[in-house]
């Protein structure tokens, strides 16, 4: 078997505050493809759907087949060690110009999981991945395949526990990458279904009606929390923004359940606690961004992916069928797309890195579970 080498994972680090440009800065307006309302698309479902042809499905099953002889592990694929066909890979790289420069999502209908084995989705779903970017690890435990699915942890918990692994609602938030990607291989009973806002268009809501939280929200005085997953020499917390303007570009970063994990380093003396005005900007956030969603149910075989640099995303409470029945399950992925990839540059230290940002415990090594765990 041959061993491949691959670049770690970066993780999370401060802004560069040198970096950060002020409000006045910002302009009052984002234009662009990027910048969408909910209207447009709830009755253009053709404008944010793509569906696998049949010819598409056989492409991935030959390359799967190649793949599988090769006796690699799963935690190797690459665009080498898992090449697609022409085919599927120029239908991959016109979705994904739309998700780094355009509106920022799509969905994409009928990948056959149902009738493949776990490992064989794995690898598909992975390969797929890297035409989008680069795979990250998403927690302490270098998982670069990530599964969305209660695990019966307690939410209320938002130091040690992340949403992921609960049937909580996610409030809007990114994701610590610049795209993710979430494969859905069982529903839930009920609930469990998907939001997603243009951030530039949200930016612009705010810039119109609450100039002042816009204010606060471009302030490098955010603390995030590591929820733990911290390695040496480093603190617990990251401190960020939540929204940048950086290189001509409004991105954004934020998950209020890390910025409202921080009491434990209040409280010790470590940081400042986010003031009540603060609190009131992340609250007036979300509610905006509620009110200006698109919402879309995944079925099984759905393969959604979000632009973390310009979409915020959310999830709604969900109620599991009772056993034996499967729980919800989502497989997702991290991905990195650097700035030799086209990506946007960002504003820290790891930008030009080709597996920035990402999760990253000390040396751990990528896995690949094929479950939750």
């Amino acid at each position: 078997m041959v061993a491949v080498l691959r670049p770690r994972t970066q993780g999370q680090h401060d802004v560069l505050f040198d970096k950060v440009q002020p409000y006045t800065a910002f302009p009052k307006v984002v234009k662009g493809p990027t910048v969408w309302q909910a209207e447009q698309f709830r009755s253009r479902r053709d404008l944010w759907t793509k569906r696998w042809s049949p010819e598409h499905i056989h492409e991935l099953e030959e390359a799967y087949s190649m793949f599988k002889a090769s006796r690699l592990p799963i935690t190797a694929i690459t665009k080498d060690t898992f090449p697609l066909p022409a085919g599927v890979t120029d239908f991959l790289r016109s979705i994904r110009a739309l998700i780094v420069d355009g509106p920022g999502f799509i969905l994409i209908e009928g990948l056959p999981v149902e009738h493949w084995p776990i490992e064989k989705t794995a690898a598909v779903y992975l390969a797929i991945g890297t035409i989008f970017g680069n795979t990250l690890s998403q927690n302490h435990k270098g998982h670069v395949l990530g599964h969305v699915k209660d695990l019966g942890n307690d939410p209320t918990q938002t130091h040690k526990v992340r949403i992921y692994s609960t049937a909580a609602r996610q409030f809007f938030h990114t994701d610590a990458a610049d795209i993710v990607g979430l494969l859905c291989l069982h529903k839930a009973k009920e609930g469990g279904e998907s939001d997603v806002v243009s951030a530039h268009h949200l930016w612009n809501t705010l810039q119109a009606e609450r100039p002042d939280v816009a204010e606060l929200l471009v302030r490098p005085n955010w603390y995030f929390d590591r929820k733990g997953e911290v390695s040496e020499e480093q603190n617990g917390w990251v401190q960020k923004s939540v929204f940048y303007f950086h290189e001509g570009k409004v991105l954004s970063h934020y998950d209020p359940y890390f910025v409202k994990s921080i009491g434990r380093h209040v409280d010790a003396g470590l940081i400042p606690g986010h003031s009540r005005k603060q609190l009131e900007a992340i609250e007036i956030l979300e509610q905006t961004a509620q009110r200006l969603a698109l919402h879309m149910v995944l079925k099984v075989g759905d393969l959604q992916f979000v632009a973390d640099t310009h979409v915020f995303h959310a999830r709604t409470a969900y109620t599991d069928y009772a056993p034996p029945a499967p729980r919800r399950h989502l497989l997702r992925l991290w991905l990195a797309t650097p700035e030799s990839q086209g990506g946007w540059q960002r504003p820290f230290k790891d930008s030009a890195h080709e597996k920035r940002g990402g999760i990253q415990v000390n040396d751990q090594e990528e896995t690949c579970p094929l479950d939750a765990e």
